[in-house]
């Protein structure tokens, strides 16, 4: 009786994991030196499933259910053991719950800057954190790669790696993307796809899924985030070099103007000189409408009188023709008579009846009505 007891105490009848951990992702049950019986219950809930390994090597998958432990439920441990004595022989194995729950609110972030060449600032360094969720989607290949036969792994012991590869993977997108960094601090939702999309991929050959990619903040160095609130300061987020020099330049004549430290004479003249280039500032700005034209190719606002763009090279061609005020044939700029009609293009005439002055291409005297 004694050698009986003994032998049944060894025998597990029930496999289950109650999960009442939130980070857990792998639970190894307990054998203690029992063997499994054919027959066995095995109850694997919602959100999780089980494996079965032997001698190291993955035989058997179950998902949710109540599994009762037969040779028809369990074909490759069976094939595995060559269970000389029948299906009633006890065997071992060690069983692996595997937690499939999302596991989120994950937190991450750029330890280092990543470096990134903007078009409008040039060659910057930004920080970016936030959160992210994630799931087990292919227990064998999670424990293939990942965990292994450890008893027991959790969120702590993979967050670290699943960083790593989220920020390698985001400071690629944002090289491969080549957008402003304004351009992606404005557009984090778009981003967030784009990057998602791309990590669930690596993701993917782990054996997990990334359910969820939420980039909370990207951050500027802070002579960037000065250069923003100059250009909201002045009303425009352009890059126009002369607004900003005349920006600038009123800004120092009005901090020169109200120095207290220089003499009386020397503030007279400083707001003098103030006034006088704060008057040929404005005045440029008012009629910057009138006398500048823009460049075809590049937008750069130039002089009415400019030939060529100083930014582009654009050349401004200038017409060298005018046309016939009688017939409207093309001829040179500095003509007097026309080579198609040969009238003169002069307008001026006079009424040979009355003598009047006629202008224009009237063929009547508004005098006289004489036909001119």
């Amino acid at each position: 009786m004694g050698l009986f007891s003994f032998t049944k105490s060894q025998l597990l009848k029930a496999i289950e994991w109650t999960d009442d951990s939130k980070d857990t992702l792998v639970y190894k049950y307990p054998m203690d030196g029992r063997q499994i019986m054919y027959g066995s219950k095995l109850t694997v809930r919602e959100s999780q499933m089980a494996i079965f390994v032997n001698k190291g090597k993955l035989a058997d998958v179950f998902e949710p259910g109540y599994h009762k432990l037969s040779a028809s439920n369990l074909p490759f441990l069976t094939k595995m053991l060559s269970l000389p004595f029948g299906f009633n022989s006890p065997f071992y194995a060690d069983v692996y719950f595997i937690n499939t729950k999302q596991f989120t609110n994950v937190k991450w972030g750029t330890s280092n800057p990543i470096t990134m060449r903007d078009k409008e600032f040039g060659t910057i360094r930004i920080r970016s954190y936030g959160t992210y969720a994630f799931k087990v989607s292919d227990p064998a290949i999670f424990l293939k790669e990942l965990f292994g036969t450890n008893s027991t792994f959790k969120t702590e012991d993979i967050a670290s790696y699943l960083k790593s590869m989220l920020v390698a993977n985001i400071s690629d997108t944002i090289a491969e993307a080549k957008i402003s960094a304004l351009d992606l601090a404005c557009n984090l939702l778009e981003f967030n796809k784009v990057c998602q999309g791309k990590i669930n991929a690596e993701f993917n050959k782990l054996g997990l899924t990334l359910t969820n990619l939420v980039i909370e903040n990207i951050s500027f160095p802070e002579e960037v985030e000065k250069a923003i609130d100059t250009r909201s300061s002045m009303g425009v987020m352009a890059d126009k070099m002369d607004t900003f020099v005349k920006y600038q330049a009123a800004h120092a004549m009005r901090e020169g103007a109200n120095n207290p430290n220089g003499n009386n004479l020397a503030g007279m003249g400083i707001g003098l000189g103030s006034g006088a280039a704060m008057g040929q500032i404005l005045n440029e700005s008012l009629s910057g409408g009138s006398n500048k034209k823009v460049c075809p190719d590049c937008g750069t606002s130039l002089k009415e009188s400019a030939k060529f763009c100083p930014d582009c090279g654009h050349k401004f061609v200038t017409s060298s023709k005018k046309k016939c005020v009688h017939c409207g044939a093309e001829i040179g700029a500095r003509a007097k008579f026309c080579p198609e009609c040969g009238k003169s293009q002069d307008l001026k005439r006079k009424c040979s009846k009355c003598g009047t002055e006629v202008t224009g291409k009237g063929k009547f005297c508004p005098e006289c009505g004489a036909k001119l």
